[in-house]
Parts: C-alpha cells; structure tokens; sequence
C-alpha cells in the first residue's frame, strides 16, 4: 500500500447544454468548397492534437465512473433517500437531559478499543470517536454520511473515496480533514487490531485529493463490503494523538468528534460520558433525535447478582436481560407489580448468532473432529432447558440461525455447489440436505442412547473408557481439558456440561478468573475451551474472515480462537466478499454455515427468541424501535415518572 497526492476527483457527471450543442455543430450555410478546401488543412495540423485526445479519452473512459451519494448498501439501494429528516427509530422531538446509568458485568483496563491491547468498554466509539459513516440498524448493512458527507464508489467497488463533511468538528474545535483519515488509517493498520491490517494487505493506494477528499484504490476490484468497513474506520484527531502511545494510552481518552466526551474514569469500575453543547452533528438527519441524555455513566460490577441487584433498586435505569431465571422469577418485585419498571420483550430480525463451547483445534486432544463431535453428544440441552430455564431457551443448529442465511433452510443449491466444490460430497447427508440438528436426548440426563453414541465417536478417534476414565488406547494417556471461564453464569454452564461428562470417563478442570485475566489468555489463544459467543448482524462480511480464516487463525488478538484452518472455508470467505447479488451473498453464506457447523469448531448452547429488556419508568423510548438491533441511544428521559 503507498499513499500519494493528488488524483483526479471523481464528481457528478455533467451534461452538454443545448447552446454548446448549437456551437459544435456544422453551420447549415458551410459550402462544400470551403470544408474541401480545409480538409487537407485539418488534417495535418489537427491529427496530432486529435489522436492525443483520444488517448486520453480513452485511459479516462477506462477509470470506473463514480458519483459521490449520501449513503451506501452492501446490496441494493439505500432505505432512505438523501434529504431523509431522521431516522424511523428515533425521535426527532425527543427531550435533551437527564442521565441513563447502565451497568456491565467484569471490569476493564484501558479506554482503548482500537488496539490489541487491553480490555476496553465501549465508551469511546461512537461516543467520543466517530466513524465516517453511521451504520442504520433498520437496514441489514446500510451506511449514512456522518464525517464523511457523501461516499463514491464504482460500480465494481474497486476504490472509495469519501468527502469530509466541512461542518465536522473535533470537541477541541478544530476541523477534521483528509489527512486526519489518513493518519487514523496508517495508525490503525500499523498499530491496530488485526482486522485493521487485514484490510490494509487490500489497498493499493491511499491519495489525498484536497483537504476534504480521500480515496482508497484496491489491489482487486469485486469486493463488495470492503467500503462500507473503510466506512466505519473511527477518526482521530492527528494533533491530538501520539502514535508512540497508542498502545499504552490506558485511561486516557482520545480526543473526538462525537455527540460526548469522557467526564470521569474510575479504573476498571466506572466511566462517565457528558454531552457536548456544542455537537457540531446534532442536527445531521442521521443524528437528530439520537444522544438525547446529558450524562451517560457505565458502571461496572465483578459479580452478576450484585448487578442485579443495583438495577433492582434504582441505581441502574436499564437492563438487557440474559438469564431466564431471573427474567422468570427475579422480577417479581413491588416496582414491577406497580409499574414502574417496564419489562419488554423485543423481537431482533438478525440472525440469532452462536454462542457455545469453543474448541481450541491447536491443542492435541482437541484437533480430531471426532472428538469433537463426540463432545456434541455430552451436553444434554434439553435436561438443562427443563430444569433450570423452564423451556424457554431454543437450541442453537447454525451459526445464522433463524434466518434466510441458515444452511437449515433447505439443500445446498447449484449456487453452493459451486462455492463448495468437492468439500459438498464429504459433507455429512444430514448437512447436505439441511435436515441437521443437535443431539436431542429425553432431557432424563442419562440418555443411554445419545451417550453410546457419543462413545461411538470417542472410539473412532482411538479412546475408550478403562477404569472409569477415557483414554487414549495404547498409550493409557487420559482425556481431559480446561473450561475457562470468566462470569458464575458461564461456570454454571460449564458444570452442567461437566456433569454429561462425568458419565463417559471425561473430568475436566473448570476455571473461573478475572475478566482481564481471561481476555489476555484469549488474545493469545492460551486455554483449551471457553463459553462465548459469535454476534451476527444481518448483513455477515468481513468479521467472519476474522474469526474462521486460516490467516487469522496464526494471529494473536484475532476471533478465530477455535484455529480453523480450511482452504473450503477460505474459499467460502472469499465467496461471501465477492457476492454481488442477494442471491450469491446467501449461497455463500449457507455454504460457510455448512462447513462450520459439519467441523464441529464450536458446541453449540441455545438462544432466546426475543431480546428481554427491563426499564425504569422515566426511562422513554420511541414506539418503533430498531429492526435489526436494540439500541438505547435513541432513548430520553422522561421526568417525573
């Protein structure tokens, strides 16, 4: 990648007025004798200048024709047209001031969310630093302009270039720039996380056209969400950021652009945001009725039910609820009875995403898909579902699950076919056809049928039980791992996998450690199985090259913490990048669900159907909410409720 400057800017294409038309042609009066006469004339003293005009011509109607537009859709048009007023989930009337006090489980160690290091909240973007562009969350991939104004892309995506919006204003009051993007660009990719740098081996050129412009050329044209990712690159203010100390900075905030700025930081336990009066975008229709509170504190607590709690009692003003225990009994107060706290029960039209156990391929034990699949078979949802969540969880089969992206929607098209190529024959049948579903065992937790099964696999892979212990045959060695895990719920989770275990000869070690402990041991892939969670939107990309490429699978800080190593994922990765039409963009991905699911990379847990969401009374919200995600920054606050 070089960077350089200038280039010829890309503008609206004008058209030929009807006196310049008049001007150009042959006056009706010309003789013949006379255009004769000057023929030879022409000939040899315009030839020259004629074929070097076509030259150019021609190298410029070879350059993709672009036009710079308010917004940008991975596929088709944008929803909402420029001019647009606001967005449909927020208020353009909705009342400034007050305070939202929320409350995160774990702790943190740095406000930095952009380098590799630490474990920062998410406090800063979009908060303090901004993006170029903001991201609808009714649409499944749509950006509108913010700090970049207006966006031009080709129709073969092969460059960007963004304009800065001239009003944009860092909270010091100095305005954003080019070079401001520029520098945020090469910090990020030469001191960033790994995505950054991913996206950097992409781009060709970057080049300043003038203050306000920038443009990224790629190496390859054809890639069709890599604008809209450049187009969420936060921006930082390169007079006020040293590049030495990005990767140290701790608890000292960046300076932004965005509607806050940071008040107060208590390390690891509390973040405060204040409202800057001076926004230069609240009145930009992506923003108008957004950012309404003038405080927003995040408050962190080490133990769940203490958090809890807090909300119970008035301190917190709002929760996103997790547990079905708690959603089922522990809401039975005299605020709920009374009305002041409102329980809703949202319906997200995303994908429901995979939360599970997480099979770390690079250790030993762990690496033959067997295992792994034997391991599918000692976890018993449905006694854990009837027991302690009273059924309400459903059972996670794909990593797009409830969706028009899930491979469980039906066979594999010609489409995949094409995308999987000789990896669709060696896919199990039950895979091919989509006809796949977890184990399902007679919730008794000892289903005899499912746990010989499950030995069946063990046995495959050269295991067998003696003594009451699995181990590998011929050398005695015994098969166990570690569960790490960083919050009581997850260790609950965790002892009930244990306890399908147990009944197999399997005894593994269960491991509960800080939320910075276990974070500093993920980045660097140092555990043998975790619980977490795969989040989906509704438009996947580039996110999921960070978590299944074989590149990112030898990169520290990275998403792959299973090690998925698989030239037919590769090949599906770069199938999903390519796709330019609905149709090959959900072939792709149910091809990828397909390879996913039959590698048996992640143990799949289960899913609510709906986002469980509690608030106080004077906590007001708009009556249409977002379809595709929960968001608060579209709440106020509704006084004396």
């Amino acid at each position: 990648m070089r960077t350089s400057t200038p280039f010829r800017k890309t503008k609206p294409e004008k058209t030929l007025g009807m006196a310049s038309a008049r001007s150009l042609a042959y006056s009706g009066g010309m003789n013949l004798r006379r255009i004769s006469h000057l023929r030879h004339v022409l000939v040899l003293r315009v030839a020259p200048v004629l074929l070097a005009c076509l030259a150019s011509c021609a190298v410029h109607a070879a350059e993709p024709v672009a036009v710079h537009r308010h917004a940008i859709a991975m596929h088709g048009e944008p929803a909402l047209p420029a001019g647009f007023s606001a967005l449909p989930y927020a208020n353009p009337e909705a009342p400034k001031g007050g305070a939202l006090r929320l409350g995160l489980a774990g702790s943190f160690d740095s406000l930095n969310t952009m380098s590799v290091k630490g474990n920062a909240p998410a406090a800063m973007v979009p908060y303090v630093v901004q993006p170029l562009m903001m991201r609808s969350a009714d649409e499944p991939f749509t950006l509108y302009g913010l700090v970049a104004e207006t966006i031009a892309v080709p129709e073969d995506r092969s460059f960007v270039e963004f304009r800065i919006n001239p009003l944009a204003r860092f909270s010091d009051g100095k305005p954003v720039s080019a070079k401001d993007v520029l520098f945020s660009w090469t910090l990020f990719t030469t001191r960033g996380r790994p995505n950054y740098r991913t996206n950097a081996a992409k781009v060709a050129k970057v080049e300043l056209g003038d203050a306000m412009t920038i443009r990224f050329t790629f190496h390859s044209a054809g890639d069709q969400e890599l604008p809209l990712i450049l187009a969420m690159m936060p921006v930082l203010a390169e007079h006020a950021t040293d590049p030495e100390k990005f990767e140290t900075m701790g608890f000292t905030p960046f300076l932004g652009s965005g509607p806050y700025r940071i008040e107060t930081v208590d390390p690891g336990t509390r973040v405060v945001l204040k409202r800057r009066a001076d926004y230069w975008a609240a009145s930009l229709p992506v923003h108008r009725g957004l950012y309404n509170f003038d405080t927003i504190s995040l408050d962190f607590f080490r133990d769940s039910n203490t958090l809890f709690e807090a909300f119970k009692t008035g301190l917190l003003d709002l929760r996103v609820e997790i547990d079905p225990t708690k959603w089922r009994e522990g809401y039975t107060i005299p605020a709920v009875a009374e009305g002041r706290i409102i329980r809703e029960s949202l319906p997200i039209k995303a994908p429901k995403g995979m939360s599970g156990f997480v099979l770390n391929t690079r250790r030993a034990q762990l690496s033959n898909v067997a295992v792994r699949e034997g391991l599918l078979h000692l976890f018993d949802f449905e006694w854990l579902n009837k027991n302690l969540f009273a059924d309400v969880y459903r059972r996670t089969g794909s990593f797009f699950d409830e969706s028009e992206l899930s491979f469980r929607n039906g066979p594999a098209d010609a489409r995949e076919a094409a995308i999987l190529g000789d990896a669709l024959t060696s896919l199990p049948a039950p895979i091919r056809d989509g006809s796949w579903r977890p184990p399902v065992t007679d919730a008794s937790g000892r289903d005899r049928a499912v746990l010989k099964r499950a030995i069946e696999f063990f046995a495959s892979a050269g295991y067998g039980i003696r003594d009451g212990r699995m181990v590998k045959l011929g050398t005695g060695e015994p098969f166990t791992f570690e569960i790490m895990v960083t919050t009581r719920e997850k260790e609950r989770i965790a002892l009930a996998f244990a306890d399908g275990l147990k009944q197999v000869g399997i005894f593994p070690l269960i491991r509960l450690v800080d939320s910075s402990q276990y974070w500093a041991r993920v980045r660097q892939f140092q555990f043998d199985v975790i619980v977490e969670g795969y989040v989906v939107g509704p438009s996947p990309g580039q996110e999921q090259t960070n978590r299944w490429s074989s590149r990112a699978a030898s990169v520290p800080g990275t998403l792959n913490w299973a090690g998925v190593q698989s030239p037919a994922i590769d090949k599906a990765l770069a199938a999903l990048l390519a796709a330019r039409s609905k149709e090959d963009f959900v072939a792709s991905v149910r091809a990828l669900d397909r390879l996913l699911v039959s590698g048996h990379y992640v143990l799949p847990l289960y899913h609510l159907p709906d986002r469980w969401v509690a608030r106080w009374r004077h906590i007001g919200r708009p009556e249409r909410l977002a379809a595709y995600d929960f968001l608060h920054d579209s709440f106020w606050l509704t006084p004396n409720r």
